[in-house]
């Protein structure tokens, strides 16, 4: 189980406007790094956003560290968090309706999905399970290795 998962973010209220205001996830925690561990002076905010899992989404602000801020691809970098249909459907009407950049709901078998872009950039999936997910997601008996050597397999053939 993860404690949190952590990206840099371009601006603490922002980011917060959105996961906490937009999203509903609470601000749980915020604390400034001044000295890293290994002595080096510091200026970092670093913020924590509480799930419903109990788990948490992390940002770290470092006003004077470089990074590539870039608008992400949802195959380069996403992060997805459950959530129920019905407030999935919710989300992407509000989404919409604040001229945000939403799409979906995608229909992916295990999940029926829509994304949305955080103020970093970052895409954000919602994800509400079917009633298939659990069976779905059991390797004893979904073939997922099978699907990946086969895709091992073609990869190796083609290069």
């Amino acid at each position: 189980m993860f404690h949190h998962v952590a990206y840099r973010c371009r601006d603490s209220e922002a980011t917060r406007a959105f996961y906490e205001d937009f999203l509903g996830m609470p601000l749980a925690q915020a604390f400034e790094i001044k000295r890293t561990a290994t002595g080096r002076d510091a200026s970092v905010l670093h913020s924590f956003y509480r799930l419903k899992d109990g788990s948490y989404l992390a940002f770290f602000e470092v006003p004077d560290g470089a990074f590539d801020f870039k608008t992400q691809h949802d195959f380069d970098l996403h992060v997805a968090m459950e959530t129920t249909p019905e407030e999935l459907q919710s989300v992407l009407a509000r989404a919409k309706a604040a001229g945000m950049e939403a799409r979906g709901p995608s229909d992916h078998g295990i999940m029926h999905s829509i994304y949305l872009r955080d103020p970093n950039g970052y895409v954000v999936e919602l994800a509400a399970k079917t009633p298939s997910h659990d069976a779905d997601m059991d390797p004893a008996t979904n073939g997922a290795r099978a699907t990946l050597d086969a895709w091992t397999r073609r990869k190796a053939a083609a290069a």
